[in-house]
């Protein structure tokens, strides 16, 4: 009956009560409940647990992890009429996160646990970054940049090394990783309006409700222009159009940017080449931001050749097959200098470079709704800002609109 009951912690619950402590962050602050206290003591249990828990309870505690952070991403599927799909994802992230903690199970050793879930944090699965395990400290007491990420792996490790109530010794070394604060940088002297828009992603391509989108698009710009704004933010595919093949609209748009300027997503032709862009119309000219990091499987398919072709025939009806630009693009606004980061992009680092103090983010978070999606798609805005003393500006259809720093 002991060892049964034993086996039933082992792999029941134990491993849920990881992946809960290892995912809490995120719902409190999906439902504004967060607290740095909390998230600081459940953060380092999941870790003291990743380290030290029997090898079999960490492949089933990473399952759990997988579909606790990626439950959504199938969502999309069902605006491919693959809404069967949507479980078979969910399950398949967490296989994916299965194997990627349970690879800390190929040794009881902590230490070497410790060194291996280290390593976990430059690795990404078919590319996508989301999984960050760095991240469970982005609000919390614990600093989240790499060697405060090791040296508290390296204190809950010792632990091992002590025995009944001296194990608590080692968390003494903690305070070499606190942080309770950030300073924000600066905020840029202009006023920025950034539109939140909540169109549903089954209604927002149909072309009836085109004409109606596209009106409620120019009356949100002439309320910023008549609220004396220097620019306004549209989510991404405001315009679910190809924009360079309505000059009309291009033209309305122009002569709206003589008095302000106006970012706004939307699609663009050339040369028979798809791009999902920015348009930046300012002072009556037009600059066209292409994307340079692709979502995996939303933009294009992370397989070989052998198999990516057919995938984006028979399942994404050739859905993914955009192309990017070979660098990101800037935009000058009076004299202040933004970087454009379309949706995915403004989770990946390569973006925050030293030279890229402000960004202007924007989203179709609609696709996964409703979801936490918005809220780990901000931590993770907020993780890299927070890294590299930036701040972004983030309009987004579907929720996640806001300053981010």
């Amino acid at each position: 009956m002991k060892l049964q009951s034993k086996t039933t912690f082992e792999l029941l619950t134990l491993p849920l009560l990881i992946a809960i402590a290892f995912s809490a962050f995120i719902y409190w602050e999906h439902f504004h409940l967060t607290s740095k206290a909390l998230n600081t003591l459940m953060a380092l249990g999941a870790l003291y647990g990743l380290l030290h828990a029997p090898k079999r309870t960490l492949p089933i505690a990473g399952f759990w992890i997988g579909l606790l952070w990626c439950y959504w991403i199938g969502y999309s599927f069902q605006y491919y009429g693959l809404g069967w799909a949507q479980i078979w994802v969910a399950l398949g992230f967490g296989v994916v996160y299965a194997l990627y903690y349970g690879s800390l199970g190929l040794t009881h050793n902590p230490w070497i646990r410790a060194l291996i879930l280290f390593g976990l944090t430059y690795v990404w699965p078919m590319d996508f970054n989301w999984m960050q395990p760095e991240l469970i400290f982005i609000e919390s007491y614990i600093g989240f940049e790499k060697w405060q990420f090791a040296l508290t792996l390296a204190v809950l490790a010792s632990t091992s090394l002590f025995l009944k109530y001296r194990k608590a010794l080692p968390l003494l070394a903690l305070i070499f990783v606190i942080q309770t604060t950030y300073l924000p940088p600066v905020k840029p002297d202009l006023r920025i309006k950034l539109i939140s828009t909540d169109i549903s992603q089954d209604l927002k391509w149909q072309e009836s409700m085109m004409s109606d989108i596209i009106d409620e698009n120019f009356r949100q710009i002439d309320l910023a222009i008549n609220q004396g704004y220097d620019l306004v933010v549209l989510p991404e595919s405001a315009f679910a159009l190809y924009m360079n093949h309505y000059p009309m609209i291009e033209k309305e748009l122009l002569k709206r940017s003589q008095s302000i300027a106006i970012v706004t997503g939307t699609l663009h032709e050339e040369n028979s080449l798809h791009y999902n862009v920015s348009y930046f119309f300012n002072k009556g000219e037009i600059t066209v931001a292409k994307k340079t990091i692709l979502v995996p499987f939303g933009e294009y398919i992370p397989l070989p050749e052998i198999l990516k072709d057919w995938v984006n025939r028979h399942v994404f009806e050739g859905g993914s097959n955009f192309v990017t630009a070979d660098k990101p693009t800037d935009f000058v606004i009076k004299g202040v200098k933004f970087r454009n980061a379309i949706c995915y992009e403004a989770t990946r680092e390569e973006l925050y470079t030293p030279d890229a103090k402000y960004l202007i983010a924007i989203s179709n978070n609609g696709w996964f709704k409703p979801s936490i999606e918005p809220t780990l798609q901000n931590l993770l805005i907020r993780f890299y800002a927070r890294k590299n003393g930036s701040m972004v500006f983030h309009s987004a259809n579907g929720g996640g609109s806001g300053m981010v720093y």
